[in-house]
């Protein structure tokens, strides 16, 4: 690799090495040089390993403002965790519903997804998500379409242009049983801890994998059984995001897991 990329209007492009690759874009300036730190990743994505992840918006800016915007998001899950859906959304998303939903059970039969959806919980500024890496490179592929997709759907709508997310998500690997119990119930509380809705409505929240694991609603996009069968089943799982008092304890063992800073 050369020791330089040289790009237009000046800008130079070199790298720095390290453990993760950094780049750093340079202004020359009759006044010298200004440096800027792009950002760079240091989390390596690994398959069938497990992530929490989290992506804001900017400057902790709302990203969802009515139900279409929530609904349109659980479409583009659903969409972009297979590598390769051969249409693209918007011309899926002129289906008819009957349609969309045939073509999304070909997708499960005839195309191997990126990432396994384990939980997910949708705010009104973030996002929190439980993936398992099924392809090389699945995580920060799913994550990109979606943000991508999403963005150029909220700034069309919202007539606004810009990026909608900060610019990197951040990402955790769960490394036991243990830790994907409780970050799945941290995400499952989420609303009610954020003081979103009171928590005996927790299972009735549409904008989080809870409901799918209770039997509230059909298992549409997560996979619950990694996590369900850690414990007794639906019963037992809701026990146990609804025991406060062990939550409150337990918090403290995955505080680097949760993202919340």
């Amino acid at each position: 690799m050369a020791n330089s990329v040289h790009i237009r209007c000046g800008f130079i492009l070199t790298p720095r090495v390290g453990y993760s690759m950094a780049w750093v874009l340079t202004l020359k300036e009759r006044q010298g040089n200004l440096k800027i730190n792009m950002p760079y990743r240091t989390t390596i994505f690994v398959d069938d390993h497990v992530y929490h992840l989290v992506n804001r918006g900017v400057a902790r800016s709302p990203i969802f403002k009515d139900v279409k915007d929530y609904q349109r998001a659980l479409e583009l899950m659903g969409f972009y965790k297979y590598a390769k859906p051969g249409l693209r959304f918007s011309h899926y998303n002129r289906l008819p519903l009957r349609g969309r939903s045939d073509f999304l059970e070909s997708l499960k039969k005839d195309n191997k997804p990126l990432v396994e959806i384990l939980a997910f919980c949708l705010m009104p500024n973030h996002t929190h998500f439980l993936l398992r890496q099924r392809q090389d490179k699945g995580v920060p592929t799913f994550m990109k379409n979606l943000g991508d997709s999403y963005a150029r759907y909220f700034n069309t709508k919202y007539d606004r242009i810009g990026g909608l997310f900060q610019a990197m998500f951040r990402a955790v690997m769960i490394e036991s049983d243990e830790q994907l119990l409780h970050v799945s119930r941290y995400i499952h509380l989420n609303p009610a801890s954020s003081c979103l809705i009171k928590p005996v409505d927790l299972p009735k929240f549409p904008w989080s994998s809870l409901g799918e694991y209770l039997g509230n609603r059909p298992a549409f996009l997560t996979n619950s059984n990694p996590i369900l069968g850690l414990l007794a089943g639906k019963e037992a799982y809701r026990q146990f995001v609804f025991d406060q008092a062990d939550y409150q304890k337990e918090l403290e063992k995955i505080k680097h897991l949760v993202l919340e800073k």
